[in-house]
């Protein structure tokens, strides 16, 4: 079952979840109410108060990580044309007849950075392509350095071309680290799990109404599922509905330079 499926029917599970706590909150209520007509628990709002105050300050961070390192794995990727292209540029400086090898590299290199994420789903295959890509890199660097080391080679070549292709190299360390930097798993049960308390107390509270209020519960249960969705689709941008492969464009405009 891929990442998408799951997710939604994790958010169709919360909200069909908060629907039924919310009516048993509800039955609570009224049993409570049989039993003394006074009223419902006394004091219980500080209670209520707590945990909607931490069930809200939980979604603000969440939400606001999520997004952050969304926007981080985009700059990621600029970062890495950036870095390839420095690179590229920087073969000039080798002796004229060790160019053409070493870009014909590049364009190849290019083309399996591109191809990496482009299915997160294959797993297997993500892993063939990184192994691909390393291979590169290091075919990359030792004709580099090879060509750097010849008589004919420009001084100022290994000064500016070595840091130039060390950073290329780094930073696909650096983007396979950030496709694995989520929360812990005990965040989004802790997400679930005061949301389903949530709408408990929604449902309990509202035991004094003798009808159903659907459209509040309803509505109450579809915000915090729809929420908690989002939160956990911006945590994996190259699985759910919410993706970054558009800013793979920048990579794409590259290799075309490349031609």
């Amino acid at each position: 079952m891929n990442f998408a499926l799951t997710a939604l029917l994790f958010t169709a599970g919360l909200f069909v979840g908060m629907l039924v706590c919310s009516e048993i909150g509800r039955r609570i209520g009224i049993a409570r109410l049989a039993r003394d007509p006074e009223g419902l628990t006394k004091g219980a709002g500080a209670a209520e108060a707590a945990v909607f105050g931490l069930l809200g300050l939980l979604l603000a961070f969440s939400f606001s990580g999520a997004a952050s390192r969304f926007e981080a794995r985009r700059h990621l990727i600029a970062d890495e044309t950036n870095a390839i292209g420095t690179a590229y540029l920087r073969v000039d400086l080798l002796p004229a007849d060790a160019q053409p090898e070493i870009r014909k590299l590049f364009g190849r290199y290019t083309d399996v950075r591109l191809a990496t994420y482009r299915d997160a789903d294959d797993q297997a295959g993500t892993r063939a392509r990184l192994a691909e890509g390393e291979a590169l890199q290091l075919a990359i660097w030792k004709k580099s350095v090879a060509a750097l080391q010849r008589p004919d080679a420009a001084p100022p070549a290994t000064i500016m071309l070595v840091p130039a292709l060390n950073e290329m190299i780094d930073i696909t360390t650096t983007r396979v680290v950030a496709t694995q930097n989520h929360p812990p798993v005990a965040i989004f049960l802790l997400l679930a799990g005061l949301s389903l308390i949530g709408a408990l107390l929604v449902g309990y509270g509202t035991s004094l109404n003798r009808d159903r209020s659907w459209l509040h519960n309803g509505a109450f249960a579809a915000i915090l599922a729809l929420t908690v969705y989002v939160i956990v689709d911006l945590e994996f941008p190259r699985l759910g509905l919410i993706r970054i492969n558009g800013a793979d464009q920048v990579l794409v405009d590259l290799r075309k330079t490349m031609q």
